[in-house]
């Protein structure tokens, strides 16, 4: 399953495609012998079975107001110290606007002279038909940017107190976004 939209090179009566496959975009920090073993399971039309067998079924948090009830649980048995969320939401425009599965924002405003901080919260509708431990997985990652902004070991360390398989599962939900980018929707 190689995505062959690229540059075309003529060589005589022979032409040589750029093709790539779409595992690199969401691979692109993993080692090389991880990225063969994916490739692996596209072309041998493996991939659909293997998350299936590991997620067989997509959870029913289907509104934002589910979402909602789903989150501020998580975050009050996690972080409740933590400053409160103002908005918490499915946004179609993530993965295509934001190129992200999820967004931490912070906004500030002043009204009357006195400035005003709010937290937002938002995760791509892509997760609407997912596995719930898919939805967790950016769920945790997007609270942890409640106390920690950058990437770093606190960051991560925070993701895996609340989510111990949170590697693991960030791995699978990066497969899981290659199933869908072929084509080949798991959950209807």
């Amino acid at each position: 399953m190689l995505n062959c939209k690229g540059s075309i090179t003529a060589f005589g009566n022979f032409h040589a495609y750029t093709c790539t496959m779409p595992t690199h975009k969401y691979l692109t920090n993993y080692p090389p012998s991880l990225i063969t073993q994916v490739e692996s399971l596209i072309n041998n039309d493996r991939l659909e079975n293997y998350l299936l067998e590991k997620y067989p079924k997509a959870h029913n948090i289907a509104n934002d107001g589910d979402l909602r009830d789903y989150v501020v649980d998580l975050k009050n048995q996690y972080m409740k110290k933590s400053q409160a969320l103002s908005k918490i939401m499915y946004d179609g425009k993530l993965h295509v606007v934001h190129n992200a599965l999820g967004l931490h924002s912070y906004v500030a405003r002043v009204q009357g002279g006195k400035l005003k901080a709010k937290n937002e919260l938002r995760v791509s509708t892509v997760f609407k038909k997912a596995p719930i431990e898919f939805l967790n997985m950016i769920v945790v990652h997007e609270l942890a940017h409640l106390k920690e902004k950058e990437h770093n070991k606190a960051f991560y360390r925070l993701c895996l107190h609340m989510l111990p398989e949170y590697h693991q599962l960030e791995l699978d939900m990066r497969l899981y976004l290659i199933q869908l980018e072929l084509g080949k929707s798991l959950y209807g």
